[in-house]
């Protein structure tokens, strides 16, 4: 086998493995504090705690979440999302 294809396969492996971060949505806690967001994605529900000023990939192929103020958001995965005072801001 050539260098060429040898290279050429392993770039797209990676590629293929990186494909889900691509698609997750980006969740970024823009509030002092750490929150706690519940996502439920294909009938697995978990917590995930965003510290202050961090962001988090969540939903790579759709889920739920609920934002610390209770709201429930349905999310495809490609989306860029704020929280701001407890709240969800979709962009």
């Amino acid at each position: 086998m050539s260098h060429t294809v040898t290279r050429s396969a392993v770039a797209f492996l990676l590629l293929l493995s990186a494909a889900p971060l691509a698609l997750a949505a980006s969740v970024t806690n823009k509030d002092d504090a750490a929150v706690v967001l519940t996502v439920t994605e294909g009938g697995n529900r978990v917590e995930i705690v965003v510290d202050a000023g961090a962001s988090e990939r969540v939903c790579p192929s759709g889920c739920f979440m609920t934002t610390p103020d209770g709201d429930h958001i349905g999310l495809s995965g490609d989306e860029t999302i704020e929280i701001v005072k407890g709240s969800a801001v979709v962009k």
